[in-house]
């Protein structure tokens, strides 16, 4: 997730189903034919994700499931344009979020495996700027352990975020907005997920590389992988590729610092659609940079996904390092819920991440046990009713009828839930 813990929209979609792909083909929604039958599981989906699009306002999703044994299966939902009957499309692109920390990691372990830096190196090391720096590790920033304040709970910079959309942020003036709090703890003492963190691994990267992130992720990644329509734009670039459906989001980035949840006496009008959304779809997202910035489809997530959990993009010892990381995100918790380098755990064996930005929500793992992928992405930040993020809540829907609802993540391990203290 990105902002601060889910976000935004509403409009009535349970009327609107497409569904392509491996299920039946609608003829407004023009798509590949088949005759393959679908998979077992494809029926409970197509009665279940509508009821879930609408009892959350989720104007559009797309899903994309991979199984060697259960059967692959893609539909589209919904529509990509409020008011109009516009079919989201497999080949849309989408603003990924929080998807794009994984990425941000993953230099930052690739870069330590050619011996460029350590893992336990303190990030004083190469931004001696940053309070307390010398006592936080380059780990530590990955892990979400560092107890740097996320820059993306200021009140002033969401302000701005409403004021001027298309302002080109840089990393200095985030990373000033984040020291002038104090750290909420010590370095390692507990987990809670900040911006902060990965916008300072974005310029390490960028130190160590001596080229930009955006070229970095090209020539690290997505070339690797063949990933031809994801990218990680400049700062000044915001747009976003063709296709694509329109973003939306319920309250101002000032409104929604708390919870993206509706407040109650609104939420019937969410959910029946007369409360209007704002259209985030052109807003810049440079404020989310390495953190948040990337574009990507669901086919192309597809691909990443499986390389990030699967082990590919690094050698075996980075990975596995990798893997070993990941602890509870709450000291205790069970249920496999947990976070790493760079990576969540939703439930033992189902790793990856999800993403939002105003507008915008996926969600991508790959299952280290039975080979499934899972991507998800919705033309809606957040659910109204509880401030969930939107391609979340599909995806819960998506893991207990692959699953069993046993194995339905209890929380979301990708999802900043504290203010900055003071």
């Amino acid at each position: 997730m990105m902002k601060n813990s889910t976000a935004l929209l509403a409009v009535a979609v349970s009327a609107m189903l497409i569904v392509t792909g491996c299920s039946a083909t609608s003829p407004a929604a023009p798509g590949p034919s088949t005759t393959d039958a679908a998979p077992e599981y494809a029926a409970t989906l197509e009665e279940k994700i509508p009821e879930v699009m609408g009892q959350n306002a989720i104007p559009g999703v797309v899903v994309k499931i991979l199984s060697p044994e259960k059967g692959d299966w893609s539909a589209t939902f919904g529509t990509a344009e409020l008011g109009k009957s516009v079919p989201m499309s497999m080949d849309d692109f989408f603003r990924i979020g929080s998807n794009t920390k994984t990425m941000t990691s993953t230099v930052i372990l690739q870069l330590v495996g050619e011996g460029s830096l350590s893992l336990d190196d303190p990030i004083s090391k190469f931004r001696p700027d940053v309070p307390g720096g010398d006592n936080i590790t380059i780990a530590q920033l990955s892990e979400m352990r560092s107890g740097l304040v996320s820059y993306s709970f200021d009140p002033a910079f969401n302000a701005t975020l409403d004021k001027d959309p298309q302002k080109v942020w840089t990393p200095d003036e985030l990373l000033a907005i984040a020291f002038a709090y104090p750290a909420n703890f010590a370095p390692g003492a507990q987990y809670e997920y900040s911006n902060t963190n990965i916008v300072l691994l974005g310029l390490v990267i960028e130190q160590l590389t001596g080229m930009s992130a955006s070229d970095a992720f090209q020539q690290r990644i997505f070339e690797p992988l063949g990933l031809k329509n994801t990218s990680l734009p400049e700062p000044s670039d915001a747009a976003i590729g063709s296709p694509h459906a329109q973003g939306y989001q319920f309250g101002t980035n000032r409104e929604t610092i708390d919870s993206y949840a509706v407040p109650a006496d609104q939420l019937p009008a969410a959910l029946d659609g007369t409360l209007a959304p704002i259209d985030q779809t052109d807003a810049n997202p440079s404020w989310a940079w390495t953190a948040g910035g990337a574009i990507s489809t669901p086919d192309d997530l597809a691909v990443y996904v499986k390389a990030l959990v699967g082990g590919s993009l690094l050698d075996d010892t980075m990975q596995q390092i990798r893997l070993d990381s990941v602890q509870p995100t709450v000291a205790g918790q069970t249920g496999g819920v947990g976070y790493g380098l760079g990576i969540a755990q939703f439930a033992p064996g189902i790793l990856g991440h999800d993403g939002q930005l105003p507008g915008y929500s996926t969600f991508m793992v790959y299952n280290n046990d039975t080979g499934d992928t899972i991507i998800v992405g919705a033309n809606l930040s957040a659910s109204p009713v509880d401030g969930e993020t939107a391609a979340v809540v599909v995806a819960k829907t998506i893991i207990a009828a692959l699953y069993g609802a046993s194995v339905v993540p209890t929380s979301n391990p990708a999802a900043p839930e504290t203010p900055p203290a003071g």
